[in-house]
């Protein structure tokens, strides 16, 4: 069974996908350039998950309003682990914070927020691990668009017929799901991100 907290990605030698979920307006002008540009606003967090499976339960397959394109965003793993190296727990926890004070402190000052959710299965049950999501503020949103996409691929098809298989009890679903192994990380940052070692 998984570790409570670890990271589960897609990745290569240098290379991590992350998945966001968004609208037509935002999907197609950003497949087009495989970079965001607008209407995606600078000036606001967004999150980027390496869980495909946490974001269908998210967006419920593609089918939720706003979250119907379902993008796999290629990014260097420098950029990744800049964020990671970044990041501050969304709560207080007493095993990385001294006091909730201290971490108040941190997180108001974020650049990027760490939130571990409950991991889901493919028909949406919670999985008793967790899966992290990295929300980037504005303040290196920019770094994000024009430094570390590599490219931006369009999963909404395969989401489309991922959903009629895991509701058809058909054995060829896993074969379409993507491969998510471990993804390790330093000592720092696993004490940091509640990461398992």
């Amino acid at each position: 069974m998984a570790n409570l907290y670890e990271i589960r990605a897609d990745y290569d030698r240098e290379t991590i996908v992350v998945y966001q979920a968004y609208s037509d307006a935002i999907a197609d002008p950003a497949l087009a350039a495989q970079r965001f540009v607008a209407p995606f606003s600078l000036g606001r967090m967004t999150w980027i998950k390496p869980s495909f499976l946490w974001l269908m339960h998210r967006s419920n397959w593609g089918q939720k309003s706003g979250q119907t394109r379902i993008l796999a965003v290629r990014i260097t793993r420098i950029g990744w682990e800049k964020a990671l190296s970044l990041g501050v727990l969304t709560s207080p926890e007493k095993r990385v914070f001294a006091s909730a004070k201290e971490w108040e402190h941190q997180f108001k000052n974020a650049r990027v927020h760490i939130q571990w959710d409950t991991e889901r299965s493919a028909r949406g049950a919670a999985l008793p691990y967790f899966s992290i999501q990295v929300g980037l503020s504005r303040h290196i949103i920019r770094e994000f668009v024009d430094d570390w996409i590599i490219g931006i691929e369009d999963l909404t098809p395969t989401v489309r017929k991922l959903n009629r298989l895991r509701t058809s009890s058909s054995k060829g679903f896993k074969r379409y799901l993507p491969f998510e192994k471990v993804y390790s990380v330093n000592a720092e940052l696993q004490r940091n991100l509640l990461i398992s070692s």
